[in-house]
């Protein structure tokens, strides 16, 4: 019975070939799309699932309440660590992660320079990075001993073991290595080329200060134990060891680090988990069109195969063995589908893995992908073979063999028409959200940053920077490389450290707990930013030795303090005093789409790991570098020159909302493709099923222009329609997604009115070619073809 129905679907695929091009065609993109999204979110939801603790493992976050709203940040202090991992026995391990550093490698001949992390001993034990060399658990146990990658140890030594060699970093001590690392999965948060223990560093190892948040902390778990009592238990340990502080610190779980890291009132509720969850809206909504598809041809020829059923009902077989001929047909034609999905898949693979930045593959040797594949193609078959198989085998066959069936009701409520308003209110959706997600980048990227970022690149202090830092400031100024210089603590464009320790006169009683992100400098820095400065003067220990106590504040920090003429006044860093020089114009270092934190900039000679240039602006900035580089080579030999533009780390930003803009397009797109796809066989079957009707008007003097308007008005409508039902629908859904944003654009009606016109125009466009094509068709031939 089965070989028998196959051979019939078949035959029925061979005879219309047109019909099953669509079909197969539409059916495949949308199984195609729906593909690959699922392969994005297996790899979203694998993110450091491959770790053996990855149960027991929590990263550390703070939380505090400041004028009624909760904040929460991941970064912690450096005492986090060792008073976890002491006094809390549910904890059975903890190590800091230091921010990545660039770092020189000197090997005989080579000079290499590689990106990396300083960690407590605990993390290779912790987290499962395999070890090719060397042992986890004792690999940076002595001062001076660093794991490195298997790619970085081919880098320095070649084909050479590395293992227990010395190397020198940053032209000063030599470091053995005493491990190699199995090179780092693409399905990682970390990224690090070598580790280093934190107790080699003199800084790192003494910064054991509450009031300064620098880390990553995570612990590791006791087996079993209970999160929710220990989150109680842990949750005032900062307030008990610094009473200022009025932070609580709770821990988040591995599975939530990837799709959950934004909080919203102390909880993790947002994240990329709102991509993947728009991805998979989208995979849905791209496979019922390419399914609707299905269902509409099939219907619409139910004239063409009336007949058909009428003599096989006639003959004896049953409705539900003709249910049976027509799913079998359409599991055929998905199988087929499918084959030409997985084609279109491997092909637009790499694009796809380019636009994400992302290396996924397809497990072709994986039995459980192979189950999942089929079991995918018999349930998109059955789901858009069941509307038609149910509706072919309804016909009775008195009607059909008398010759007065006719293939469904003329009436707007027709399944046919429904079907097609579904499907174009989806695509219009779809269409709408795309210009709204882009009109929120475009909105984002428009806002002012806040200083001036032309022309202005950022140096890691490294080498002999530091103690030739006037030297190199003069000659940059001196041969017109660039016309400001100043020393940071960290980049511009990253908010890497915070605190809440900071009190002042006359505060509220919450205002204690304001989190300030905190910058160093020892100078020049509101001239080389290009910032605005409100009022007050720059910070310049040069010149004002005592500017070390010293600090610059911007507008929202002085406006959420509630002080007024801040500057000559005093914040106080714990106990320490700060004498606030001058206030600042906001500007952006966090998210372009989130309001401005308050910010305190504060005068120090030590804390300096960047420098800031500005170029000179009249002159080519080849020619900027190409001076820079002769000076820092000049001043700092053993190490290659090493910048960044700022403009271009800014823009980084934008990527995952870019990258959102850039899915819902193409997803979008192919909605619209699919759903014209369908539209234009619709109208084929239409002209078809109309042409002794088109012949007759073309007799009695009807134009081309007037039969297709005639035949083109009906799915004009449909899409009206259409649009009409999508509009309340994508303005509740962008509504919903604007709220994640604070500095959000606007939905105005052009929006809906653009896109409501392009997706009537694009409709029309596509059904007047078979318009066209019938009332231009010759008359004489259409009524003579009965």
């Amino acid at each position: 019975m089965l070989s028998n129905h196959l051979k019939i679907a078949w035959r029925n695929l061979r005879t219309r070939k047109a019909f099953s091009f669509i079909n197969i065609t539409g059916l495949a993109m949308g199984m195609a799309a729906v593909m690959l999204i699922a392969l994005w979110v297996q790899h979203e939801y694998s993110y450091d699932n491959f770790h053996v603790n990855k149960a027991d493992l929590y990263k550390v976050w703070n939380r505090s309440t400041a004028q009624g709203e909760v904040y929460c940040w991941d970064i912690t202090s450096g005492a986090m660590e060792e008073t976890l991992k002491r006094d809390y026995p549910g904890i059975k391990n903890a190590t800091r992660v230091y921010w990545s550093i660039n770092r020189l490698f000197t090997y005989k001949d080579q000079v290499i320079k590689a990106k990396g992390n300083d960690v407590d001993k605990a993390f290779l034990t912790m987290f499962s990075f395999p070890l090719l060399s060397g042992d986890a658990a004792r690999a940076l146990d002595e001062v001076n001993s660093i794991v490195i990658t298997e790619h970085l140890a081919r880098r320095i030594f070649g084909n050479e073991d590395p293992m227990n060699k010395m190397v020198t970093i940053d032209n000063k001590a030599p470091w053995k290595v005493t491990g190699v690392l199995k090179e780092l999965p693409g399905n990682t948060q970390f990224d690090f080329e070598y580790l280093v223990s934190i107790a080699s560093n003199e800084f790192l190892r003494n910064d054991l200060s509450w009031g300064n948040n620098s880390y990553h902390t995570y612990v590791q778990l006791v087996p079993n134990t209970n999160v929710d009592a220990l989150n109680k238990e842990i949750r005032n340990v900062i307030i008990k060891h610094a009473p200022k502080e009025e932070t609580e610190a709770f821990l988040h779980p591995l599975s939530k680090w990837r799709l959950f890291s934004v909080f919203e009132n102390g909880k993790a509720t947002a994240g990329r988990i709102q991509l993947v969850r728009l991805l998979l809206i989208v995979a849905g909504m791209t496979l019922l069109i390419a399914c609707i598809n299905f269902m509409n041809l099939s219907t619409a020829q139910s004239q063409k195969r009336a007949k058909e059923v009428g003599v096989r009902k006639a003959i004896g077989i049953s409705r539900a063995g003709l249910i049976r001929q027509f799913l079998t047909e359409s599991v055929l034609i998905a199988f087929l589908a499918g084959i030409i999905a997985l084609a279109m898949v491997q092909a637009s693979l790499p694009f796809f893995n380019h636009l994400l930045g992302k290396e996924m593959l397809i497990h072709y040797y994986d039995p459980v992908y192979w189950l999942v594949f089929f079991g995918f193609i018999t349930v998109c078959g059955l789901l858009a073979g069941s509307y038609p198989a149910f509706f072919l085998s309804a016909f009775k066959p008195v009607l059909v063999l008398k010759g007065t069936f006719k293939g469904g009701k003329k009436t707007w409520l027709a399944p046919r028409k429904l079907l097609v308003i579904a499907q174009f209110s989806i695509a219009i959706i779809l269409m709408i959200s795309t210009v709204v997600i882009y009109r929120q980048i475009k909105f984002a990227q428009n806002r002012p940053i806040g200083y001036n970022i032309n022309n202005l690149v950022e140096v890691p202090i490294e080498g002999d920077i530091s103690k030739n830092y006037d030297l190199i400031r003069n000659d940059l100024l001196n041969n017109g490389a660039a016309v400001g210089m100043c020393k940071t603590s960290l980049s511009v464009t990253i908010d890497g450290s915070n605190g809440n320790g900071f009190s002042w006169e006359k505060r509220e009683p919450d205002q204690q707990r304001m989190n300030f992100s905190r910058f160093g400098t020892s100078g020049n820095f509101i001239g080389t930013m290009g910032l605005k400065l409100i009022d007050g003067r720059d910070i310049d220990i040069a010149s004002h030795p005592m500017d070390s106590a010293a600090c610059l504040l911007n507008e929202t920090a002085v406006a959420t303090m509630g002080i007024k003429d801040p500057v000559g006044k005093y914040i106080y860093d714990g106990n320490t005093p700060l004498l606030i020089t001058g206030v600042f114009k906001d500007f952006i270092i966090r998210s372009p789409y989130n309001d401005v934190s308050p910010m305190i900039v504060l005068g120090t000679k030590s804390w300096a790991n960047n420098l800031v240039i500005r170029l000179n602006p009249h002159t080519a900035t080849a020619k900027n570098i190409a001076l820079a580089e002769e000076v820092f080579r000049k001043y700092n030999p053993a190490y290659p020159f090493n910048f960044k533009f700022v403009d271009k780390e800014y823009e980084s930003k934008y990527n995952d909302q870019q990258q959102t803009g850039a899915l819902s397009s193409l997803f979008a797109g192919l909605t619209i493709f699919i759903s014209c796809l369908g539209l234009f066989g619709l109208s084929a079957y239409m002209a078809e099923s109309r042409s002794k009707e088109i012949g007759i008007r073309k007799v009695l003097g009807a134009s081309v222009a007037n039969i297709a308007r005639m035949l083109t008005t009906e799915f004009m409508m449909l899409v009206i329609i259409a649009f009409i039902i999508a509009v309340p629908v994508a303005w509740w859904a962008m509504n919903g997604w604007l709220q994640n944003f604070s500095y959000r654009v606007e939905m105005g009606w052009s929006i809906f009115a653009i896109v409501g016109f392009a997706a009537i125009l694009i409709a029309v466009a596509t059904v007047s070619i078979q318009a066209v094509k019938a009332a231009v068709a010759d008359p004489v031939k259409s009524i003579a073809a009965e």
